[in-house]
């Protein structure tokens, strides 16, 4: 592992992770790399951020997802 990486875990609804892996099969992407993305993006764009704190189309567990 590289010193700048934390190892972490987080549960992902399982149906979003089936569909996430169908759609990147066949591309570069993987989680790994759209969670430090999408992390990077949430800290340094404005609109990004807002548009993840008003997402509301999962559904909500008791996990909050």
């Amino acid at each position: 592992m590289n010193k700048n990486s934390k190892l972490t875990s987080v549960k992902i609804l399982e149906d979003l992770y089936r569909r996430f892996k169908e759609n990147t099969v066949n591309t570069e992407i993987n989680l790994q790399k759209l969670t430090n993305r999408s992390i990077d993006l949430y800290l340094t764009d404005l609109d990004y951020k807002k548009q993840i704190e008003e997402y509301d189309n999962l559904i909500i567990s008791g996990s909050h997802f």
